[in-house]
């Protein structure tokens, strides 16, 4: 604290001393402008003859050596005078960034709501401060998202757990439990860990989107949809959905783990949230400087105020909508994040014959 306490006064004394600099400066100039030409007028008046041009009067003229002797006087008091004025000016300039300080601190110690609202006038010290509250905001809505995050990952890591404790205490608390029981009962517990570590998975996956891409490769989103479509066309055969595609060349830059994550999150949502007999549909294609893929699927017809709220995490519509129950809410999140990471711009519309359509649009090269 006395470090930065120093740093700040160090910074008054550095204005003040530049200001009082600028100031001394200008009153020698002026001093000087008004000495010279008046000492070059007594030099050449000749001795004991008085100048033409000099004023008459009832009192006596300016002497050369009063002359002097005055300049010397008003340069020695104008040095406190600069010092004091460039104190003064330069602590006036400083009182809005030190205003910008202590609420800093007082938002950085935990009270995020706060802003430094700095009014009149607008100048370079007012944008820092709009761009620090712009700043602040962000941060709020990110531990607040953060907060929600991990309440809601608690709970759903949570419940498997219960469930899984449950069903191995009465395992054991059986007497008359035998083999086929214990089988059962550890057949459970298995489903149990895989639900357990495809959430778990599913976490890990979306806080990796968020982190952001490190690695920027080329490749074709054709060629990526197309290997998972041909991973996912048994699981859509048995819901009765069909997979109809339209896949033209889409070259773009991005993390290619990351990108095949979305896909893959985009068909299993197409998949997951659909009814028997029902159709999705994938087209990647090449749109000017974008390239474009698009995932459009029947099913239940979703509220058009709910669609933003199905790509925050653990956010689901009706349960009559899920068809399946191996949903967990991450996958329309991690959709998100990674379509952020990329610097994608994702629209979402609800189909009025039921179903939704999403396209993501991206750079042809590296953001």
């Amino acid at each position: 604290m006395t470090s930065r306490r120093l740093a700040r006064r160090s910074l008054q004394t550095r204005l003040a001393l530049a200001y009082a600099a600028g100031f001394y400066a200008a009153g020698v100039f002026v001093l000087v402008l008004v000495a010279v030409p008046l000492a070059g007028i007594n030099a050449a008046t000749p001795v004991g003859h008085p100048s033409s041009s000099e004023i008459t009067g009832t009192g006596p003229g300016i002497s050369l050596p009063q002359l002097l002797t005055g300049s010397a006087v008003a340069l020695v008091v104008l040095l406190p005078l600069a010092l004091a004025l460039g104190w003064y000016v330069a602590g006036r300039f400083l009182q809005p960034l030190r205003a910008i300080t202590a609420t800093a601190k007082v938002i950085s110690a935990g009270n995020l709501h706060r802003r430094l609202d700095l009014g009149e006038p607008t100048d370079e010290l007012t944008e820092l401060g709009h761009t620090l509250d712009d700043l602040f905001a962000r941060l709020e809505a990110s531990f607040e998202a953060q907060r929600h995050f991990v309440a809601n990952a608690s709970h759903e890591l949570r419940t498997p757990l219960a469930g899984l404790r449950t069903l191995l205490e009465v395992a054991l608390t059986d007497p008359g439990a035998d083999a086929g029981t214990l089988r059962s009962a550890c057949q459970d517990a298995l489903a149990l860990c895989g639900h357990q570590e495809r959430l778990v998975q599913a976490l890990l996956t979306l806080a990796t989107s968020e982190r952001g891409v490190t690695r920027w490769d080329t490749l074709d989103l054709a060629h990526v949809v197309e290997g998972v479509l041909a991973s996912r066309r048994d699981q859509a055969k048995e819901a009765g959905i069909d997979l109809a595609e339209h896949l033209a060349p889409a070259v773009t830059a991005g993390d290619r783990r990351l990108i095949e994550s979305l896909v893959a999150n985009l068909i299993d949502n197409a998949i997951r949230h659909n009814h028997a007999d029902g159709q999705v549909k994938v087209i990647t294609q090449t749109s000017g400087a974008h390239v474009v893929l698009k995932v459009a699927n029947s099913g239940p017809v979703v509220p058009g105020d709910q669609i933003q709220r199905l790509f925050h995490p653990f956010q689901k519509l009706a349960p009559e909508r899920h068809g399946r129950s191996d949903g967990y809410g991450l996958g329309l999140a991690i959709v998100n994040a990674v379509a952020q990471a990329h610097y994608a711009t994702l629209t979402t519309s609800a189909r009025p014959e039921g179903g939704l359509s999403i396209a993501v649009r991206f750079a042809h090269d590296r953001p």
